[in-house]
């Protein structure tokens, strides 16, 4: 398929999803907060985003977009915005009461069900969003992948998508690990509720941080 280094390629790919970043900051403050599954759809609401720029990758738009100011401009300040709040919701949540032992009543599992999936569809959507709306995510899959496309190749946006699938199934790998890994130290906290409490608010100022830095990052081409 015109695909050069696939190894190297699969290296350099699970090295930089071990590098702790925005990402991984999310998925371990979920999982620590909320335990293995929360970590996990945090993970596959992240994986979800990524989708979205292997996609616009690969037919083009991701280049018009590094091409154009404006487009650049409007998407950072989108993404700065959003990691903004992220990081204010971290800050200025409440420190959960510790929950009693389940009741054996049908109605009452029930609408706990249905609260954990809202959460959890919270989550989903929170990751998601917090990479989709990132431009620098496009601008690194334009600056990455193509160096592994064989010159000569006639469908290399076939080759990009490809690609891009793979980097990203790899990623989800790691990123899930992150979340088991990060429920089994919490399991193993004596005091998981006071830790998670200075937790998110370190958490929340670094995502504040992260939206400050992308909202003052210059385009690429200047």
């Amino acid at each position: 398929m015109g695909i050069d280094h696939l190894a190297l390629f699969v290296v350099a790919g699970l090295v930089l999803n071990l590098t702790p970043g925005p990402d991984v900051l999310y998925i371990v403050t979920n999982a620590l907060r909320s335990g293995a599954r929360a970590g996990m759809v945090a993970a596959l609401g992240i994986t979800a985003g990524c989708f979205v720029h292997i996609l616009a990758a690969a037919m083009g738009v991701s280049a018009l977009m590094a091409a154009s100011a404006t487009a650049f401009t409007l998407l950072k300040w989108a993404g700065a915005a959003y990691l903004v709040w992220v990081g204010l919701r971290m800050l200025l949540a409440r420190t959960p009461a510790p929950k009693n032992e389940p009741i054996a009543i049908n109605s009452v599992a029930i609408d706990d069900d249905r609260e954990s999936a809202k959460a959890l569809k919270r989550v989903f959507f929170q990751g998601f969003w917090t990479n989709a709306l990132n431009p620098k995510v496009a601008l690194f899959f334009l600056a990455f992948v193509p160096q592994f496309i064989a010159p000569g190749e006639q469908h290399k946006a076939l080759a990009f998508l490809l690609l891009g699938l793979l980097f990203n199934f790899n990623a989800m790998c790691v990123n899930i690990g992150w979340a088991a890994v990060a429920a089994w130290m919490a399991g193993r906290m004596a005091s998981v509720q006071q830790v998670m409490h200075w937790l998110e608010r370190v958490a929340g100022l670094m995502f504040i941080g992260f939206g400050l830095k992308l909202a003052f990052s210059d385009h690429p081409t200047t």
